[in-house]
């Protein structure tokens, strides 16, 4: 089990909560959110998550990650606009905090 902020992801059930509630996600939002929650404090680049997640090393569509990214942050309550569990770092890839993010 792993559990950064209010985010908790059992790998072998592939379930995840926020809170004390459960989270359904596809195959490929659990394994994004997996990707980032398991590196958590770390940047994920776009790279290793196209390598990792989709299994390939060529991008789909340059939308793909993005388009994915929003339903998960979505359906764990991460506000696009002001995110505090998943952040994008501009050129390099995504991190998930570990912490909150002060607001800007």
């Amino acid at each position: 089990m792993i559990q950064v902020q209010d985010v908790r992801v059992d790998p072998e059930t592939r379930q995840v909560w926020q809170g004390d509630t459960e989270v359904r996600l596809s195959r490929k939002e659990f394994d994004l959110l997996f990707k980032l929650i398991s590196n958590a404090g770390t940047i994920v680049s776009r790279d290793e998550l196209m390598q990792d997640v989709w299994a390939t090393r060529f991008w789909t569509s340059s939308k793909t990650i993005d388009v994915h990214l929003g339903w998960v942050r979505r359906k764990i309550g991460d506000d696009s606009r002001h995110p505090h569990l998943i952040t994008t770092v501009r050129g390099k890839g995504l991190r998930f905090e570990l912490g909150a993010v002060p607001a800007i």
